[in-house]
């Protein structure tokens, strides 16, 4: 017999570049009732692919883990210092390189030939998923170190971290999750002063 798995209210969503971090959040929010924030919308961007300066994206982080209830779809290593102490659960997505960047290149695609509107109202062109700081480069660049962080996450017993090795798995552990009444006090203060160990770096393009 399956059993619910509850979820605290403060929850950050990470993962390697392309492995769905935005959908799982949204999906998290549907089943738990927290509030979604997207990073890529509320921190970093803004219209003409202009980024958001490194304080205010630091002010406006603090003022969000403030609040007793969010859940956010990444969490940059400018920031991390700060978001990381008042996160309640970390879900990582650590998939194979194929899952991720196979949905990467798909993904980046159709948002080229739709013209849909991304990080703040930014447009993904065909030139720029060429260029040398498109997302399909940050990919590679990234990908080795993203997973090194979740792994010493998930060797440190103090970080809550509910690691998801594939999509299926991800779908799985979904269908469990309920919503926490704010009861679930295991969760609570347990990650403090783990900055992580990645430089002071982000894409040029969004991160989802």
């Amino acid at each position: 017999m399956a059993f619910a798995t509850p979820v605290p209210g403060r929850v950050v969503v990470y993962g390697v570049t392309g492995s769905g971090k935005s959908t799982l959040a949204r999906k998290l929010a549907e089943r738990t009732g927290l509030p979604c924030h997207s990073v890529d919308d509320d921190l970093a961007w803004q219209p003409g692919w202009v980024p958001v300066p490194g304080d205010e994206q630091r002010r406006r982080i603090a003022a969000l883990v403030a609040e007793e209830r969010w859940i956010i779809d990444g969490m940059f290593a400018k920031w991390r210092d700060i978001a990381l102490p008042r996160a309640e659960l970390i879900v990582a997505l650590d998939y194979p390189r194929w899952v991720s960047l196979s949905r990467l290149v798909r993904r980046t695609v159709v948002r080229c030939v739709t013209r849909r509107r991304i990080c703040n109202g930014n447009v993904e062109t065909l030139r720029g998923m060429l260029s040398g700081d498109s997302i399909i480069v940050w990919h590679f660049r990234s990908f080795a170190r993203k997973r090194r962080t979740i792994r010493g996450w998930v060797a440190d017993p103090a970080v809550p971290v509910v690691r998801l090795t594939s999509p299926r798995e991800t779908k799985r552990w979904l269908a469990l999750v309920s919503g926490n009444d704010g009861s679930n006090r295991h969760y609570h203060s347990r990650v403090r002063g783990l900055s992580g160990a990645e430089p002071p770096q982000e894409s040029s393009r969004g991160s989802c």
